[in-house]
């Protein structure tokens, strides 16, 4: 069924693969590109076992209050929201290769000033420079794993960006459970030195070099890519064919070709925020602390470990199955999942007045303890189910949609403006967290983000085309026709 939605939509089969074509350097090349979504998940999780230590630590400079914490956990979504600016400017005036290698300099600088900090404003510095090369990262990888796969394989391995995003996100829980905060800034740093060391061995993308008119090193590219076998010439004209030369001028936002994918990528990235995962992510410790559970640190391993499994699967199946089956599955789970957490905190909140306190954390703390042992059980499933839902297809697939696309020339622009969307809508959700549960209360909070996953299933049965086992040149043609 979803190969027959790809063939209406996009008006003709996917080619059949070329079996001389050998994938062992395109995973090679893969690997060390999403080197980089790992140090972003790092980044991403180092708030969550950190914030309960630097709460509590000795030294007055570096103590964080309630503000400061919400603070220490949401400065790196504005970091990434100036970094998807930064990395749509890059990754077509340098490229993809350098774009990403370039990544590793304020990852490691950022990491370093936490290591080397001696007051709050120290640690808030080190967390916008990380999340400003997370911004160049999540804008990048997707591009140019788009860029260098080829259709039989793209869904997979663009899945693999997420994948070891929550990795990371999970290595940084695994890890702050037995290393205190400065030396898990140390490890943090790692991966993106990696990075930069593979990646120098790594080539630039044949779309993008032929786009520069290098001719031959596009050729040397699709060699490396695919084996010295397969068909070079096949894929290299189709791909000179939809090759731009010319700039894109402003005016040629006014053609459905440019502006319908753009808008199509911008809601997707504003609705996967408005599930309400990283205000759930950023804060899991805290969360499952002020829900009366005995171990938050390992209850936060577990979800994470969820979230790893299930991106696995999705990445494993996304080729066969098509990108709207999974939006469907999903968004379907997280709907449900949040309307039960919200439902749990409606049966452990003793008054409905006690939540129009604006700290979340009284509001949760308030909790009656007989009737949240009684329960607890739904909490844990609930939250369980919803990053199950989210890792199975509003995950992965937002990033993988808007890495195919946009048409080349429009690439980085559009692709900025995707990156731009999810951080600045991330950095909302995390910092108005609080605010939402004091306006909304707990329960509403979490009853209004079920609401937003009904709405992400009907925009995907309406907007969202399926891309799955087509080229980046007949998914372009797609909107040129339409």
């Amino acid at each position: 069924m979803a190969a027959e939605e790809s063939r209406s939509l996009l008006g003709h089969p996917a080619p059949d693969p070329d079996p001389r074509v050998r994938n062992k350097k395109l995973y090679l090349a893969a690997f060390a590109a999403v080197l980089g979504p790992l140090s972003f998940g790092f980044v991403l999780g180092y708030s969550s076992p950190v914030i309960p230590e630097l709460r509590k630590i000795d030294d007055p400079k570096l103590r964080l209050d309630s503000d400061q914490a919400s603070w220490f956990g949401s400065i790196v979504t504005l970091g990434a929201a100036a970094g998807g600016i930064l990395g749509g400017y890059l990754v077509d005036k340098v490229g993809r290769k350098l774009s990403l290698m370039l990544c590793s300099v304020p990852f490691v600088f950022g990491f370093t000033i936490i290591i080397s900090a001696q007051n709050v404003w120290m640690l808030y510095l080190g967390r916008m420079l990380t999340g400003l090369a997370s911004g160049v990262t999540s804008l990048v990888v997707p591009v140019y794993i788009s860029e260098i796969s080829h259709p039989k394989v793209r869904g997979m391995l663009g899945s693999c960006v997420q994948l070891m995003v929550v990795t990371g996100i999970l290595g940084a829980y695994i890890a702050g459970m037995i290393l205190p905060w400065r030396w898990l800034a140390v490890l943090c740093s790692f991966p993106s030195c990696i990075m930069l060391l593979f990646m120098s061995f790594m080539p630039e993308t044949p779309r993008f070099l032929l786009s520069r008119s290098r001719h031959s090193e596009a050729v040397a590219a699709l060699r490396f890519l695919r084996g010295p076998h397969a068909d070079h010439e096949w894929e290299y004209g189709q791909i000179e064919a939809g090759v731009q030369e010319e700039e894109l001028n402003v005016s040629e936002f006014k053609n459905p070709s440019i502006y319908r994918p753009l808008l199509i990528g911008v809601a997707l990235m504003f609705f996967q925020q408005l599930t309400g995962i990283n205000a759930v992510m950023f804060y899991a410790e805290t969360i499952f602390e002020d829900a009366n559970f005995k171990d938050s640190r390992l209850a936060s391993v577990v979800v994470g470990s969820i979230q790893v499994c299930f991106t696995a699967v999705a990445a494993l199946i996304i080729d066969k199955t098509g990108r709207k089956v999974l939006l469907y599955i999903s968004g379907l789970i997280m709907a449900l999942s949040t309307a039960l957490f919200g439902l749990y905190f409606k049966m452990v909140l003793p008054t409905p007045n006690n939540s129009s306190n604006p700290d979340v954390w009284v509001t949760l703390n308030s909790a009656s303890p007989g009737t949240e042992s009684s329960i607890s059980w739904l909490a844990v499933v609930s939250l369980g189910c919803f990053v199950a839902g989210f890792a199975l297809g509003w995950g992965p697939i937002p990033w993988l949609v808007i890495s195919e696309i946009f048409p080349l020339k429009a690439r980085g622009i559009s692709s900025g403006a995707c990156v731009l969307t999810n951080w600045v809508m991330a950095f909302l959700v995390t910092k108005e967290f609080n605010d939402l549960i004091g306006f909304l209360t707990s329960y509403g909070t979490f009853w209004l983000f079920s609401a937003f996953c009904c709405l992400n299933i009907a925009f995907t049965a309406f907007y969202v085309p399926e891309t799955k086992g087509q080229t980046l040149e007949q998914i372009e043609a797609y909107f040129r026709r339409s």
